[in-house]
């Protein structure tokens, strides 16, 4: 039974703390991982992130706040536009 119990124990914290390294890894990005997650150039995407303020330097690192660069981008999200060709096709 203790070994049951230990090895339950194990597998339960190894997944919480996949859990928690999928959050983070969702939360912040490197440039690199930004420029092919958004299709912009590494140039674009610092500036961008600078205007929204969720640019993070640590230690030579650069991260990027994806929730704050995301709801920053949603500014500039334009709304569909009819055309002749989505009238009454």
């Amino acid at each position: 039974m203790k070994i049951e119990t230990e090895e339950y124990m194990t597998i339960e914290r190894r997944e919480s703390v996949k859990a928690e390294a999928r959050k983070l890894r969702r939360q912040f990005l490197r440039y690199k991982e930004a420029e092919i997650v958004y299709s912009m150039q590494h140039k674009k995407i610092l500036e961008l992130a600078d205007r929204a303020g969720a640019l993070y330097r640590i230690d030579g690192y650069v991260l990027i706040n994806r929730d704050i660069f995301d709801a920053y981008l949603e500014r500039f999200h334009m709304p569909p536009s009819m055309t002749k060709t989505g009238e009454g096709d």
